[in-house]
Protein backbone atom coordinates (compact mmCIF):
# COMPACT_ATOMS: atom_id res chain seq x y z
CA UNK A 1 0.00 0.00 0.00
CA UNK A 2 1.28 3.72 -1.08
CA UNK A 3 0.70 6.39 1.92
CA UNK A 4 1.23 10.15 1.16
CA UNK A 5 5.01 10.23 2.07
CA UNK A 6 5.94 7.43 -0.70
CA UNK A 7 4.70 9.71 -3.61
CA UNK A 8 6.57 12.63 -5.57
CA UNK A 9 6.05 14.30 -8.42
CA UNK A 10 7.00 12.64 -11.45
CA UNK A 11 6.20 8.66 -10.12
CA UNK A 12 4.67 6.89 -12.59
CA UNK A 13 2.24 3.69 -12.50
CA UNK A 14 1.06 1.74 -15.37
CA UNK A 15 -1.63 -1.30 -15.48
CA UNK A 16 -1.89 -4.18 -16.84
CA UNK A 17 -3.89 -4.58 -19.66
CA UNK A 18 -7.75 -4.98 -20.12
CA UNK A 19 -9.84 -6.96 -23.20
CA UNK A 20 -12.72 -4.39 -24.12
CA UNK A 21 -15.35 -6.75 -25.57
CA UNK A 22 -18.52 -6.87 -28.17
CA UNK A 23 -20.70 -8.19 -25.47
CA UNK A 24 -19.50 -6.57 -22.63
CA UNK A 25 -19.73 -3.08 -24.55
CA UNK A 26 -23.23 -3.39 -25.72
CA UNK A 27 -24.13 -4.99 -21.82
CA UNK A 28 -23.06 -2.01 -20.45
CA UNK A 29 -24.71 0.31 -22.77
CA UNK A 30 -27.92 -1.33 -22.19
CA UNK A 31 -27.99 -0.81 -18.47
CA UNK A 32 -26.30 2.62 -18.27
CA UNK A 33 -25.73 4.41 -21.49
CA UNK A 34 -28.59 2.61 -24.56
CA UNK A 35 -27.58 5.20 -27.58
CA UNK A 36 -27.44 3.12 -30.73
CA UNK A 37 -23.73 3.46 -31.13
CA UNK A 38 -22.89 1.15 -28.58
CA UNK A 39 -25.94 -1.04 -28.48
CA UNK A 40 -26.55 -1.40 -32.35
CA UNK A 41 -23.61 -2.72 -34.67
CA UNK A 42 -26.05 -1.80 -38.04
CA UNK A 43 -27.27 1.40 -36.84
CA UNK A 44 -23.64 2.56 -35.66
CA UNK A 45 -21.98 2.31 -39.16
CA UNK A 46 -24.15 5.21 -40.14
CA UNK A 47 -22.60 7.77 -37.41
CA UNK A 48 -21.30 10.27 -38.66
CA UNK A 49 -18.71 10.53 -35.92
CA UNK A 50 -18.32 6.84 -34.67
CA UNK A 51 -19.26 4.96 -37.80
CA UNK A 52 -18.96 1.76 -35.77
CA UNK A 53 -19.74 0.36 -32.36
CA UNK A 54 -18.12 2.50 -30.09
CA UNK A 55 -18.04 1.85 -26.23
CA UNK A 56 -19.39 4.31 -24.02
CA UNK A 57 -16.84 6.71 -22.68
CA UNK A 58 -18.53 6.10 -19.05
CA UNK A 59 -17.66 2.64 -19.91
CA UNK A 60 -13.95 3.37 -20.81
CA UNK A 61 -14.27 5.03 -17.43
CA UNK A 62 -15.09 2.23 -15.28
CA UNK A 63 -12.37 0.08 -16.92
CA UNK A 64 -9.65 2.63 -16.06
CA UNK A 65 -11.16 2.98 -12.77
CA UNK A 66 -10.73 -0.85 -12.38
CA UNK A 67 -6.92 -0.66 -13.51
CA UNK A 68 -6.39 2.42 -11.14
CA UNK A 69 -7.04 -0.06 -8.32
CA UNK A 70 -4.71 -2.40 -9.43
CA UNK A 71 -1.70 -0.57 -10.37
CA UNK A 72 -2.08 2.51 -8.09
CA UNK A 73 -2.82 0.81 -4.53
CA UNK A 74 -3.28 3.58 -2.28
CA UNK A 75 -3.97 2.71 1.60
CA UNK A 76 -7.80 3.26 2.52
CA UNK A 77 -8.35 2.98 -1.52
CA UNK A 78 -8.48 5.66 -3.65
CA UNK A 79 -11.14 8.50 -2.43
CA UNK A 80 -11.14 10.79 -5.19
CA UNK A 81 -12.04 14.41 -4.56
CA UNK A 82 -11.99 16.01 -7.66
CA UNK A 83 -11.89 14.79 -11.89
CA UNK A 84 -11.76 15.95 -15.30
CA UNK A 85 -12.05 13.97 -17.95
CA UNK A 86 -11.93 13.72 -21.47
CA UNK A 87 -12.22 10.81 -24.29
CA UNK A 88 -10.46 11.76 -27.09
CA UNK A 89 -11.19 8.94 -28.95
CA UNK A 90 -13.68 5.77 -28.24
CA UNK A 91 -12.57 2.26 -27.42
CA UNK A 92 -13.88 -0.35 -29.30
CA UNK A 93 -14.56 -4.22 -29.32
CA UNK A 94 -10.53 -6.03 -29.19
CA UNK A 95 -9.19 -3.01 -27.83
CA UNK A 96 -6.64 -3.72 -25.11
CA UNK A 97 -6.72 -0.63 -22.47
CA UNK A 98 -3.90 0.06 -20.38
CA UNK A 99 -3.52 3.02 -17.72
CA UNK A 100 -0.38 5.37 -17.44
CA UNK A 101 -0.64 7.48 -14.23
CA UNK A 102 1.47 10.36 -13.29
CA UNK A 103 1.34 12.03 -9.90
CA UNK A 104 1.64 16.13 -10.91
CA UNK A 105 1.28 17.12 -7.41
CA UNK A 106 1.33 16.07 -3.57
CA UNK A 107 0.00 18.58 -1.32
CA UNK A 108 -0.30 17.70 2.52
CA UNK A 109 -3.12 19.07 3.78
CA UNK A 110 -3.03 21.85 6.56
CA UNK A 111 -5.92 20.92 8.56
CA UNK A 112 -6.27 17.26 8.64
CA UNK A 113 -2.56 16.23 9.87
CA UNK A 114 -3.01 12.81 8.93
CA UNK A 115 -3.62 12.70 5.37
CA UNK A 116 -2.67 14.90 2.17
CA UNK A 117 -3.82 15.42 -1.85
CA UNK A 118 -2.40 14.18 -4.46
CA UNK A 119 -3.22 15.14 -7.97
CA UNK A 120 -2.18 12.88 -10.65
CA UNK A 121 -2.93 12.75 -15.00
CA UNK A 122 -3.86 9.40 -16.51
CA UNK A 123 -3.74 8.38 -20.53
CA UNK A 124 -6.02 5.24 -21.03
CA UNK A 125 -4.49 3.88 -24.25
CA UNK A 126 -5.29 0.81 -26.59
CA UNK A 127 -2.99 -1.66 -27.87
CA UNK A 128 -1.70 0.66 -30.77
CA UNK A 129 -0.99 3.72 -28.23
CA UNK A 130 -4.01 5.78 -28.99
CA UNK A 131 -5.05 7.74 -25.85
CA UNK A 132 -9.25 6.73 -25.23
CA UNK A 133 -9.52 8.61 -22.07
CA UNK A 134 -7.53 11.66 -20.45
CA UNK A 135 -8.20 12.75 -16.76
CA UNK A 136 -7.00 14.72 -14.13
CA UNK A 137 -7.66 13.90 -11.03
CA UNK A 138 -7.30 14.38 -6.77
CA UNK A 139 -7.28 12.14 -4.05
CA UNK A 140 -7.09 11.94 -0.52
CA UNK A 141 -3.96 9.99 0.27
CA UNK A 142 -3.25 8.87 4.12
CA UNK A 143 0.01 9.15 5.67
CA UNK A 144 1.77 6.54 7.24
CA UNK A 145 1.68 7.60 10.92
Amino acid sequence: MLYLEDLKIGDQFKSREYEMTLAEIKEFAHKYDPQVFHTDEEAAKDHPIFQGIAASGWHTSAVTMRLWTECFPTAHGLIGSESSLRWPRPARAGDRIHVEVEIVAVNPSKTKMDRGIVSYVTQAKNQHGDVLLISTTKIVVFKKT
